[in-house]
């Protein structure tokens, strides 16, 4: 028994010993840094797969609050496939602060004056524009890297002018934006064409009371400088522009116009960022581009949908599946609506109104018309707006159980 006593008390020694001898840490970390990305499921349309886009992106080198890095990875983890860089060229707000914090640089130690930062309503000077203008969508391509495939960066900039009487205009595909500015807002549009880029008018009825072309603007769409109309940009809607865009053939856009971070904006609103759904075979610029020309585009702002109502339609269709459960003695058919996408529906039928949310399913029962035949599920769609402030009527047929 002794001897078991004097086993014991050496095993529970050299075990004390080891511990003894172990280095506890001085550091210790609560939680792996990660990233989540919000994946918005979208449904794929005649053949096309449908590419989030955000067309309309600011930075710390015009007036916005993050670096193109930054913007990157926050469109990124937004769901984002898609994001253009479109600093303005004619107002740069953060370039005085630029270069008070640069100004030891200077042998008199004194900061530049940031000349030629804001030329909205007035001339640059014979100087021109000072600032590297490319510099915004070289890093946003350089930081774009990361995530491959995943992200793909068109360089834009936004010529921006007074908006009363002008207007603010991205131009998107831009080679050179050193070389676009111009004391003549004409000519600046004309720059950016030569360089082949697409026109957008920005935010139409942004600090006006009307959406109506101006004056100035109705040259510009005469001389064809203009090849889409942003009818969504953040929260705003411009209903009346979509008419105009059927009209003349011209593409329709919805951007964030983004300036400060995208989250509370968006995210705590429980919503995703604005945006454009591009319906294109891949995520390349020539493929992106020729569905933007062609006007395979619908708006995404708050949980609606604006768009060409063949678009509307196809676009629900593809989301949405409906499935016969059964009839009653009376004949009154039930189907299961599911959702397969991560975009909300509202439905109208008759006086009943469906909320259908995402990867969710409804009922709808359906009597018989007036010949006794079974009726197709004929609705509106509440959250999806065709020309002005109309909603597309959704045809379902009916199946013969």
């Amino acid at each position: 028994m002794k001897r078991l006593f004097l086993l014991a008390a050496i095993a529970i020694i050299g075990i004390s010993s080891a511990s003894a001898q172990k280095k506890i840490p001085e550091t210790k970390t609560f939680i792996h840094k990660t990233e989540h990305r919000t994946e918005i499921v979208l449904p794929k349309v005649n053949g096309y797969n449908i590419y989030k886009a955000d067309l309309h992106v600011h930075s710390i080198y015009s007036d916005a609050h993050l670096t193109p890095e930054q913007r990157v990875k926050e469109a990124w983890l937004d769901g984002l496939d898609i994001m253009a860089m479109t600093d303005h060229i004619e107002y740069r707000r953060n370039e005085s602060s630029f270069l008070k914090f640069t100004k030891g640089y200077n042998p008199e130690g004194k900061a530049h004056k940031a000349e030629n930062a804001n030329v909205i309503r007035k001339d640059a000077t014979d100087r021109g524009i000072l600032a590297d203008l490319n510099l915004s969508n070289r890093e946003a391509i350089k930081a774009a890297e990361r995530y491959g495939d995943a992200m793909l960066i068109i360089p834009g900039a936004e010529i921006t002018r007074e908006p009363k009487t002008i207007g603010h205009f991205n131009a998107l595909w831009v080679t050179d934006n050193n070389t676009i500015y111009d004391t003549d807002a004409y000519q600046s549009l004309r720059n950016a064409r030569k360089q082949g880029a697409l026109i957008t008018h920005n935010h139409p009825g942004w600090s006006r009371k009307s959406c109506d072309k101006t004056e100035w603007q109705v040259k510009a769409y005469e001389e064809k400088l203009i090849d889409g109309v942003e009818i969504m940009n953040g929260y705003w809607f411009y209903p009346k522009t979509m008419q105009r865009c059927i009209d003349e053939g011209l593409y329709m856009v919805g951007c964030t116009d983004i300036h400060a971070l995208s989250a509370p904006a968006y995210k705590s609103n429980g919503i995703f960022r604005t945006m454009t759904f591009v319906f294109a075979k891949e995520n390349t610029h020539k493929a992106i581009r020729s569905a933007i020309e062609k006007r395979r585009t619908l708006c995404y702002s708050s949980g609606n949908i604006a768009g060409e109502e063949k678009l509307l339609v196809d676009f629900f269709k593809a989301s949405v599946e409906h499935n016969f459960l059964s009839r009653n003695k009376k004949g009154v058919v039930t189907y299961a609506l599911t959702n397969k996408t991560s975009i909300a529906y509202e439905l109208q039928y008759g006086k009943r109104v469906y909320n259908l949310a995402p990867f969710e399913t409804i009922t709808i029962s359906v009597g018989k018309d007036k010949n006794g035949a079974d009726k197709d599920i004929v609705f509106t769609v509440n959250n999806m707006w065709k020309v002005g402030y109309e909603h597309p009527k959704i045809t379902l047929p009916a199946i013969k159980k």
